[in-house]
């Protein structure tokens, strides 16, 4: 185990230094951020004189040399907009990121597993009919979609939650509802399909005729066989929930790294931009890593050399 370790903390290296290169290139192509911080009668010789003094200057072999020296040892640079260290800014709105992504999960896994499992326990029945309903709804109707009708709704016509912003825990509820709506159906789906497949298996039978009752059947022998693919869908959309709530957040005002990032883009912010992809990245990579180890737990006959 501890050499599998090894050797994919070595892989993930090599991805973030691979990805460190391409968003360090594509970041540029946006244009000159020294034309956004100048003011409009500046000169040409003051642009030059700035871009000298942000290190703009140099060829982008020797500015990607040294950003990648730098970023081993946590220094992503300086921001232009916000003027402080690049990895403060974004580990700032990282705590509500990380907690927006955690509402919406407590919303998947207190939803979605449930209705997936009933689902299985009774194929073909108007709860398994209300578990596809479910599913559908919840994978065809987009999280920017859903996020302005609750607001509409429950803030603007009913007044019973607010509309934006980050507070008590009634402001965690909508935005939670719009980013985790999509997964709570692909969990349900996923769980259901994994527990049909489990329910048929001869072990199972084997349980029952044991005499063991229902709840040990199902929560210690089948659910825990059709676990794998349920932990693998949920990790790596979690994953995604910390990147890719970007339109969540903007429209519920949400002070997290997709909004930045979006304004850092927009500002051609090239420090913050980079800080928050590799730092994501890297996240992903290690959630990917926990969830490999947590499968030779739950099933044993996976070994790992």
């Amino acid at each position: 185990m501890t050499r599998y370790i090894m050797g994919r903390l070595v892989q993930a290296f090599f991805s973030l230094l691979a990805l460190s290169l391409f968003i360090f290139i594509v970041s540029r192509v946006a244009g000159d951020p020294v034309l956004l911080m100048a003011p409009p009668e500046a000169k040409a010789a003051d642009l030059a004189a700035l871009r000298v003094a942000l290190g703009f200057d140099r060829p982008l072999y020797q500015q990607y040399a040294t950003f990648v020296f730098r970023a081993v040892q946590g220094d992503f640079g300086r921001s232009l907009k916000w003027g402080a260290p690049a990895a403060e800014v974004v580990m700032g709105r990282m705590p509500a990121t990380f907690a927006l992504a955690l509402g919406a999960m407590v919303l998947t896994v207190g939803l979605g597993l449930p209705i997936g499992i009933a689902s299985a326990l009774k194929p073909g029945s108007l709860l398994d009919s209300f578990g596809k309903l479910v599913s559908l709804l919840g994978q065809s109707l987009p999280p920017f979609w859903i996020g302005i009708m609750l607001i509409m709704t429950v803030a603007v016509w009913w007044r019973l939650l607010p509309a934006a912003g980050r507070g008590g825990i009634e402001y965690y509820i909508l935005p939670s509802i719009a980013l985790g709506w999509y997964l709570v159906a692909a969990v349900a789906r996923v769980t259901r399909s994994s527990m049909l497949e489990v329910l048929s298996a001869d072990f199972v039978r084997t349980a029952r005729s044991k005499g063991l009752g229902e709840g040990s059947v199902v929560w210690k022998h089948a659910f825990r066989n059709a676990a794998i693919p349920v932990l693998t869908l949920t990790s790596l959309q979690l994953a995604n929930l910390l990147s890719g709530a970007v339109t969540v957040e903007i429209i519920f005002a949400w002070p997290g790294i997709g909004r930045i990032a979006v304004e850092s883009i927009l500002g051609r912010d090239y420090a913050v931009v980079q800080a928050v992809v590799l730092l994501t990245a890297a996240i992903f990579l290690l959630i990917s890593l926990v969830v490999d180890i947590m499968y030779a737990y739950l099933d044993p006959r996976i070994k790992y050399a």
